[in-house]
């Protein structure tokens, strides 16, 4: 195994130290007391939005395991620049070289670095990091490409790094996706905001009269200084608050939808977020380089002996890379299955059971357009939520999906279709026949990372649960993917859904599947629904920890 492929320390490492200081002077947010009593079903309790019902620390409702995941969110500080733009990271000043004399060759299985100088644009260095810079080492002539490894190191150069996997040509490409400056902004934004967005909750009396108020993660951010209706999951405990309509009950709730994207930057803060200086790509700064092959005759890619895909695997990075368009993980010896055949060979008798957002749901999508015997049923429910669910009876497989409950932007929905993930958890038996997909991230980047530090704290313990009464249920975790640039869902808040992620299940014996790498390895434009050749892929990679051999 290659020096590339080493496991990567910080997902592992859940110590405890200073953690009540972490939540308290990090996340500055608080929760309602978990002696609320809870009932027997999820239903409403009326409470005013001023009412003293909130702990002192987030910490009080995370189980130990989770209590440290913050040390993750390290980010350097970014000192104030008194909102002189011109101080900001320019990405046409920026420069990046090799770290050594320029070779003719390189060897297969080698690694290429180079340095990176940030600098504003007065095109002055930078003397401190914080820049979200995406490196990609890519082969155009062989549909190949992986992700570079960006080591901040905290002076304003960034250390950039290449292991060598393929060999032919290969061309670096330097991207700034945010400066340092423009990451201060969306910290503050998810440090302090308690929502940037909200939602629409709809309440019908028994007469057809309707009513519509504001809904979300708290009661502060439902824009009402009068009581709320407060929603408590009975299985996950995760909390859902309405303004109290008018004239109808808590109890009336039915419908659920998006609502506003709320103001929450300045002119400053927009100049410093905006496309000028967004997801730009660098002046070229190395030359297209060549690999050449350790010894004549074998397959010109640096794949060492790898285990067959199984849950449990620690992470590499990368986590792979393309070649030919093909994704080829660098844990475990990921297979492809290209034919009708091959993907029915391989979920015969099995019960995919899919919940989280629609980048998942493309997976549902993929299997169901790809095998044409595998038939969707019309359940008569909101397409954007589901549940969706598609059969093939002659290899019995039944594939479902659907979305998880709050916060979901979405069309509008009934409520009773909105059911928490570890509402579903609880409900399978599990077993050697039952694969089970998360996908979270991208609704949870409109709030500060506490709330979805909480809701993984319940997915977690369900996850648990069910491994625990059948230890052979697969358990996949998609990573959210690149794609949003803005404040309401940038990569850069994306990269820390996903630190959170790898850290809540990193104990668990579950397989992780990488959307953040298998989304940012070509030069293709980033897309919050990625296209049909990275979401075949990313199934490849589901069924080869199906059928690992």
């Amino acid at each position: 195994m290659g020096p590339f492929m080493g496991q990567s320390k910080g997902y592992k490492i859940l110590t405890v130290g200073l953690v009540f200081l972490v939540w308290v002077l990090y996340f500055k947010m608080s929760w309602p007391d978990s002696t609320v009593p809870r009932p027997p079903a999820p239903r409403p309790a009326s409470q005013s939005a001023s009412e003293s019902t909130e702990s002192p620390s987030l910490l009080d409702s995370l189980p130990q395991e989770l209590a440290n995941l913050t040390h993750l969110l390290y980010w350097p500080l970014t000192p104030e620049d008194e909102g002189d733009f011109l101080a900001s990271t320019s990405p046409q000043a920026s420069t990046y070289h090799l770290r050594g004399p320029a070779q003719t060759s390189y060897a297969l299985r080698g690694y290429l670095e180079a340095i990176l100088i940030a600098r504003d644009h007065r095109g002055r260095p930078k003397t401190h990091g914080g820049d979200l810079f995406r490196a990609q080492l890519l082969g155009p002539d062989l549909k190949a490409g992986l992700p570079g490894d960006v080591q901040d190191l905290e002076n304003g150069t960034y250390l950039l790094s290449f292991p060598l996997l393929w060999a032919g040509k290969a061309q670096v490409q330097v991207r700034l996706i945010h400066s340092s400056e423009a990451v201060g902004v969306l910290r503050r934004i998810w440090r302090e905001k308690r929502a940037t967005v909200d939602f629409v909750g709809y309440f019908r009396g028994p007469t057809g009269t309707e009513e519509t108020v504001i809904c979300n993660v708290d009661p502060q951010s439902t824009g009402t200084r009068r009581p709320t209706c407060q929603y408590r999951d009975v299985d996950s405990g995760e909390l859902w608050f309405c303004a109290q309509p008018s004239t109808l009950p808590c109890s009336s709730l039915v419908g659920h939808s998006s609502g506003r994207y709320l103001k929450v930057t300045t002119p400053q803060d927009e100049a410093l977020l905006s496309w000028k200086v967004t997801d730009k790509v660098l002046p070229q700064g190395i030359s297209p380089i060549q690999v050449r092959m350790a010894a004549p005759g074998n397959s010109g890619l640096a794949l060492s002996a790898r285990p067959p895909c199984h849950p449990g695997l620690p992470a590499t990075k990368p986590s792979g890379f393309y070649h030919q368009e093909v994704w080829h993980s660098l844990s475990c010896s990921s297979r492809s299955f290209p034919t009708v055949d091959s993907i029915l060979g391989c979920l015969a008798g099995h019960v995919v059971h899919m919940m989280g957002d629609s980048t998942l749901r493309q997976w549902w999508e993929y299997l169901r357009d790809k095998v044409p015997s595998l038939k969707p049923m019309d359940l008569h429910a909101t397409y954007q939520t589901g549940p969706l669910m598609a059969v093939e009876t002659t290899r019995n497989i039944v594939l479902h999906w659907r979305a998880h409950s709050w916060p979901l932007r979405s069309l509008r929905t009934p409520v009773a279709s909105l059911h928490s993930v570890a509402r579903e958890l609880g409900g399978l038996a599990g077993g050697p026949h039952t694969v089970v997909v998360l996908g979270l991230g991208a609704h949870f980047t409109t709030f500060p990372p506490s709330i979805f530090a909480r809701r993984l704290a319940g997915i977690r313990a369900a996850v648990a649960a069910l491994l625990a009464r059948e230890p052979r249920t697969l358990v996949v975790i998609k990573l959210a993917n690149t794609g949003y640039k803005s404040v309401y869902g940038s990569d850069w808040l994306t990269l820390q859904v996903n630190r959170l992620l790898r850290a809540a299940f990193a104990d668990l014996r579950v397989a992780f599947v990488d959307a953040w790498e298998m989304t940012s390895s070509l030069a293709v434009p980033d897309n919050i629904h990625p296209g049909r050749l990275i979401v075949g892929n990313e199934v490849d990679l589901l069924l080869s920890f199906v059928c690992p051999t």
